[in-house]
């Protein structure tokens, strides 16, 4: 079985770059960044991505039960990624591969095409002057629409009312993204680490999906 100690990155800092290692993609922080194509899965199929995956409970579930399409976690921390990583191994998941990355650079420089993507309880970042931090703004819904193929859908979940009605104003600025449904059940939508504690704590969750056009 894998542990944390088995999962080890090769290098010394000064020699940092961009590795896939055993079902985890390594991007290194403060780094040069330039395109490159990385070999992901090794079956061909079409594929699913879900940024701020982190422990990986909802993607895990949802690779195991739907083996026909291939499933990519992005996480920016890397003791989330580790904890993915290590799922992976020891549920054996085939399909599913994760990157430890900040998800704007990750869709700029490494990400392939994908049938949709899903962003679960994204960081609201609350305080105003904070809200630069937040991950669902119109830079990184563009930068979703070279990622997501035309049909494809694009779906945001969040407890947080206020970031749910900023996510809307950030999507009205990407013509392309049309709003298919804005609703507070979803009921098989599958289980996450958030969505049983906000549940747990009589919390509204908000489910967004968006049509590429």
């Amino acid at each position: 079985m894998k542990t944390a100690k088995d999962l080890i990155i090769p290098f010394a800092w000064p020699d940092r770059r961009p590795i896939l290692l055993d079902r985890l993609f390594y991007v290194p922080p403060i780094y040069q960044h330039v395109p490159l194509s990385i070999p992901f899965f090794e079956k061909e199929q079409p594929l699913i991505i879900e940024y701020c995956s982190g422990n990986g409970q909802w993607i895990g579930e949802r690779a195991k039960q739907n083996p026909q399409f291939n499933w990519l976690a992005v996480e920016k921390k890397f003791v989330r990624a580790r904890t993915i990583w290590r799922k992976i191994h020891r549920e054996n998941i085939p399909n599913l591969v994760v990157a430890n990355a900040e998800g704007a650079e990750f869709n700029c420089f490494y990400a392939p095409q994908a049938k949709e993507v899903f962003i679960n309880f994204p960081d609201p970042w609350p305080k105003l002057r904070h809200a630069k931090h937040r991950i669902i703004r119109a830079e990184f819904l563009n930068g979703l629409l070279s990622i997501v193929e035309r049909g494809g859908r694009a779906t945001c979940v969040t407890d947080d009312s206020g970031y749910a009605e900023e996510m809307v104003k950030e999507f009205s600025k990407c013509p392309q993204w049309k709003l298919l449904f804005n609703v507070h059940e979803w009921p098989d939508y599958g289980r996450s680490f958030f969505n049983d504690l906000w549940l747990r704590r009589g919390r509204i969750i908000n489910y967004l999906s968006y049509e590429r056009i």
